[in-house]
């Protein structure tokens, strides 16, 4: 029979050696986790090769329907006959594809393409403007930006820095444009329904 004190002692060590037996165990499932993420992204990467004419039609109409504005433009109560074709986003990857989408199948010329960076207040303006225009390769003059404090309602739901690139909105004042979109965003539509 132990006494209480080394029963106290032994349990301790026994649960000091359990918990570090944990820790290392996670510690090994969080690498092991991280590395099948790591050859999965790599793998799925590979997959992704050339994009045909086609491709990137389909990408860039389908773009348009998930991030593209498309409610029709009302002033006074009465809808407007012209509307632009605006794409806003923070992503530079997305960005690119849906310039090479404008630029290559809707054959839009480079100076009928403009950017409107929103800039907030924890962002260096000259930093946002030197990034959109090369990672868009739109002339500076074609860029404009407007600045932003940050919204109530993400002071309270996401930190400040979510938004590193600010976000651009690319634009194109065609009203033959739009309504081609749009109908292709319909075909589309009907052909998975």
């Amino acid at each position: 029979e132990l006494p209480e004190r080394a029963r106290r002692r032994l349990s301790e060590r026994a649960y000091q050696k359990s918990v570090a037996a944990i820790l290392r165990h996670n510690h090994q499932q969080t690498h092991i986790a991280q590395q099948n993420a790591r050859n999965s992204r790599n793998s799925a990467r590979a997959e992704i090769q050339n994009i045909s004419n086609r491709d990137l039609f389909m990408l860039g109409v389908s773009l348009y329907w998930a991030e593209g504005y498309k409610r029709p433009i009302i002033l006074n109560g009465k809808v407007k006959t012209h509307h632009p074709v605006s794409l806003t986003n923070s992503d530079p990857g997305l960005v690119k594809i849906y310039l090479r989408f404008l630029r290559e199948v809707c054959q839009v010329p480079k100076e009928k393409i403009t950017g409107e960076i929103r800039v907030y207040e924890h962002h260096n303006e000259a930093y946002l403007i030197d990034f959109w225009a090369r990672t868009t390769n739109i002339t500076l003059n074609r860029l404009k930006t407007i600045k932003n404090g940050v919204s109530i309602s993400s002071q309270r739901v996401r930190p400040f820095n979510t938004l590193p690139y600010g976000t651009i909105q690319i634009r194109v004042n065609s009203t033959q444009l739009y309504h081609r979109i749009m109908g292709w965003i319909e075909g589309l539509g009907n052909i998975l329904n």
